[in-house]
């Protein structure tokens, strides 16, 4: 099945899907009074463009949107712009080489400016400039030029054919910024620009009030949202920080709040909050994998600062092909199933484990090996000299520095992984970072997971929409985090191979969906079985949980979770 035949009319019959289920609750804007959200993670930052972390990118999706969005099933819809662009319509070119945009009519900015064309050319230059760090610039993988055709129409021209032109502006990591509040907040400015950062002015159906950094957003509805009888709700509270077990009380037990995110618990202990009647746990699998990074730079404090964790230094150890598959091997991914997730959670080898056409076969990692670990690590020569129950070659230790997020789930994980490696001879650190600060993206910072400055560090991510073309383009050489790039950059362990990079190109110029699906897979096994540089652990589950008395709510794994939060109403319970 060629894409073309896709791009003719499978995405606009789900066009206006998602409006459908809110009609019946249509009235006055601002009718149902405050609606409380809680992430235990919370967020430091309202610009995506500056964070990859999924609770900044969440939260920046109540006040900005993107051109369209992928619905709970993952078909793509239209929110600013007035339909997808399709070759059937006419907004993708017969030669895969442009897709053209045309905004809704009478679309005004939140401060009731006007949204123009500018304002989508404006965000593509933002991300796309060379010393603005983008978090999101796979998203912009391929593109030559943003051209501004009038006031309500923008083409977005590609170098190649691109097959899924479907990158630029779809989805919560690709929003639309406004032109006029970042103008002076372009290159190496960006993240210097708080109030921007902050506050950003947006099209979604809140608006900010105040923003406490890692802890409270309170919001106000958008008074020039586009639809008169929308949000529902008047304000919004967004409280972040705590942990995943006191934000599903206070939706389950206490009734509290009226949505909490990732619920990453024991299936007990959601079980047991379920028991409260004041909400439920919600669930559905999408794109979410529970991995293990392993640094390919070196993050030793004794280097100068500037070329800790840089392509300056290669690791001392995990470079070496014959650890990173001992590490894997010594993993028991069921019992961590078992552990952490329960039903919600299911083993993998995989960073991409779904849809079915882009996920590998590759089960190599599933069987724990102890034994075989062992005598991978002899035979590459990493020996216990000195009895003391570390390996070591050449004078160099395998001593792993461990961190993750501070989740009680996670730190389950550490402390088994631990175990099982130093029954392998490696000496483990472990180290967890509150998740405000270790998703953050806080260029100052030394404790984010882009800066890495430890061996491995565990977390999960996943991909707007069922293509995961964007997603592995992260990985290519040139978007490691950096000093010059003010270590924004989606290729967090720094993994660079010339053939990846290649393979990525290729997949952006394929058409052909059997194909498309047979690279990505390539692609995958390269990041995983045959370099085990990321070593994937659990396809996890997402389990949230919401009120009874919150209407509208529909469970997103393939978009933003509060992707249609100008949909919810409140219910008599």
């Amino acid at each position: 099945m060629k894409l073309k035949t896709l791009l003719m009319g499978a995405v606009a019959s789900t066009a206006f899907a998602p409006m459908a289920f809110a009609e019946a609750h249509e009235g006055e804007r601002g009718r149902d009074g405050e609606v409380k959200i809680i992430y235990w993670q919370a967020p430091s930052i309202l610009n995506p463009y500056l964070s990859s972390g999924t609770k900044d990118v969440e939260a920046s999706s109540l006040i900005l949107e993107p051109l369209g969005r992928y619905d709970e099933t993952g078909a793509l819809v239209p929110y600013l712009a007035n339909e997808i662009p399709t070759l059937e319509n006419g907004g993708v070119s017969e030669d895969l080489k442009t897709i053209t945009w045309k905004l809704k009519d009478g679309l005004m900015w939140s401060d009731g400016t006007p949204v123009t064309a500018n304002d989508v050319k404006f965000t593509a230059d933002y991300c796309m400039n060379p010393e603005g760090g983008c978090a999101q610039l796979a998203k912009f993988e391929g593109v030559s030029s943003v051209d501004v055709v009038d006031d309500q129409t923008v083409k977005v021209t590609f170098s190649e054919p691109m097959p899924n032109p479907y990158g630029p502006f779809m989805g919560g990591q690709s929003p639309i910024i406004q032109a006029a509040q970042f103008a002076d907040c372009t290159g190496a400015k960006a993240p210097e620009c708080t109030e921007a950062n902050f506050n950003p002015i947006g099209t979604g159906p809140f608006t900010v009030t105040e923003f406490r950094p890692n802890d409270v957003i309170t919001m106000a509805a958008n008074e020039n949202y586009r639809d008169p009888s929308k949000p529902a709700f008047a304000s919004l509270t967004f409280k972040g920080g705590g942990d995943a077990t006191a934000a599903g009380r206070a939706v389950m037990e206490t009734g509290e709040f009226d949505y909490a995110w990732n619920l990453q618990l024991a299936p007990d202990v959601i079980a047991k909050m379920a028991e409260g009647g004041k909400g439920k746990p919600m669930s559905a699998f999408g794109t979410l994998v529970e991995r293990l990074e392993l640094n390919m730079t070196d993050p030793s404090p004794d280097l100068p600062e500037g070329e800790r964790a840089t392509a300056k230094h290669p690791h001392p150890f995990l470079t070496d092909e014959s650890v990173r598959r001992a590490l894997s091997m010594a993993i028991d991914r069921e019992l961590l199933v078992e552990v952490g997730y329960g039903q919600a959670g299911r083993a993998t080898c995989n960073m991409v484990p779904a849809p079915e056409l882009y996920a590998s076969d590759n089960t190599d990692c599933l069987t724990q090996d102890i034994e075989g670990a062992k005598a991978l690590l002899d035979e590459a020569g990493w020996v216990d000299s000195d009895g003391d129950g570390i390996r070591e070659k050449d004078g160099v230790k395998l001593e792993i520095l461990y961190q993750t997020s501070t989740n009680a789930v996670r730190q389950d994980f550490q402390a088994l992984i631990k175990d099982w490696w130093s029954q392998i001879g490696v000496e483990t650190e472990l180290r967890n970072i509150d998740a405000s600060v270790f998703f953050g993206g806080d260029p100052g910072s030394t404790d984010t997971f882009q800066r890495f400055y430890a061996d491995v560090e565990m977390y999960a991510n996943n991909f707007d929409g069922t293509d995961p073309q964007s997603y592995l383009a992260q990985r290519t050489c040139a978007k490691f985090p950096s000093p010059e790039s003010q270590w924004q950059g989606e290729n967090i362990n720094r993994f660079c191979e010339e053939e990846y990079d290649a393979m990525v190109a290729e997949l952006g110029r394929t058409g052909e969906m059997e194909k498309r699906g047979e690279l990505a897979k390539k692609l995958n096994d390269m990041l995983t079985k045959d370099s085990y540089s990321i070593l994937p652990l659990v396809d996890r589950g997402r389990v949230s949980a919401a009120a009874n008395t919150l209407g509208g709510v529909v469970l997103n794994t393939w978009d933003s979770e509060l992707w249609n939060a100008a949909d919810w109403y409140r219910m008599e319970e």
